[in-house]
């Protein structure tokens, strides 16, 4: 088989992310903000690149200023750009953050009419799928047309040229018309993946059968509270047929469930948290460098942990994902992988 001309591609958002320059201060409070590049696919390929992974990012841009911002920065990390389409009439995507550790992270969405979900099906196929190992989906990429359509197309497509296919659940209550229409496309893509990586509220949010089990509260979006029965959920997923299931735990690391098979769990590594934004990306970056480079599931999982728990204890997402180096002297410090 000729070896591939990419690890990586990852699919989805992109965005600016406003942060506030004022850690612990009232989001009403807050008199800065720091401007960094960020979305859960870019975070993502960012991380992977960084760890030493030839990544791609599909997503889209606006023709304005903010999205040559994003694009340089991607281009400055060598992450490839070649496949990221300037959607005219449409705004590329803004996040504002405020910092209030430990546990309140109020988040707003600018996403009216943002460029990446409008991607469609011509640049899907613009895609060279054969040239690529694996390629990560964002649950967010299909909440609306036409990226939802242009997302079953490139599921295809990856089947097609043998990809190996990875879901981030992604999660985004306020990006659906209903938090309930997450698990209705969400249970429906499901057997098209090898790999579904999500938090217990994610795999929740498959299953919500009452809208009145979502609660956000503090407008922390990426952090919702969701009832359930968690065991259920993840037999549901195992079920479907996808290979593996990891469910992310926070602090307490991860878990690893494949049909047949008992459940695996990997440590973590406790750290003091400043920024919970981009922990699950930087976990993505580091599970798929670990495994697109041929370790086991255990040692994988480790090495997202690593990389999720360095990203809590920094500002911000993208631009602070770790080095290879830096993600082996952590560990090194630690136990080991």
């Amino acid at each position: 088989m000729a070896a591939k001309k990419y690890d990586l591609l990852t699919i989805g958002r992109s965005s600016i992310d406003l942060y506030s320059a004022n850690v612990g201060s009232p989001f009403v409070d807050i008199k800065a903000f720091n401007a960094f590049v960020g979305g859960c696919p870019t975070n993502i390929a960012v991380g992977a690149t960084r760890l030493g992974l030839k990544t791609a990012i599909l997503t889209g841009v606006g023709n304005d200023q903010v999205g040559a911002f994003i694009k340089n920065f991607l281009q400055q990390e060598k992450v490839v750009t070649d496949f990221i389409p300037t959607i005219t009439g449409t705004r590329s995507s803004a996040v504002i953050l405020g910092i209030e550790p430990p546990d309140r992270f109020p988040l707003v969405y600018y996403r009216d009419n943002c460029a990446d979900i409008h991607l469609n099906l011509n640049h899907i196929d613009d895609i060279p799928f054969a040239d690529f190992k694996a390629a990560v989906f964002s649950g967010t990429a299909f909440s609306k047309d036409p990226s939802r359509t242009a997302m079953f197309y490139a599921l295809e497509l990856a089947e097609k040229n043998s990809v190996i296919k990875l879901l981030d659940l992604d999660f985004r209550a306020d990006q659906w018309d209903d938090p309930r229409s997450f698990g209705v496309v969400i249970r429906t893509l499901l057997p098209q993946f090898n790999i579904v990586i999500g938090t217990e509220e994610e795999i929740l949010a498959a299953y919500l059968t009452d809208i009145n089990q979502v609660s956000i509260k503090h407008q922390q979006i990426s952090a919702p509270e969701i009832k359930g029965n968690i065991e259920k959920a993840i037999q549901h997923i195992i079920d479907t047929g996808v290979d593996t299931l990891i469910v992310k735990r926070g602090k307490e690391g991860a878990s690893v469930f494949e049909k047949g098979k008992a459940e695996v769990k990997v440590p973590g590594f406790p750290v003091e948290v400043l920024n919970v934004l981009g922990a699950g990306d930087a976990f993505a970056g580091g599970f798929s460098y670990g495994y697109l480079n041929g370790w086991d599931l255990y040692k994988s999982v480790r090495m997202g942990n690593a990389c999720g728990a360095i990203i809590v204890t920094r500002e911000g997402c993208a631009n602070f994902m770790p080095t290879l180096e830096e993600v082996m002297e952590f560990t090194k410090e630690r136990g080991g992988l």
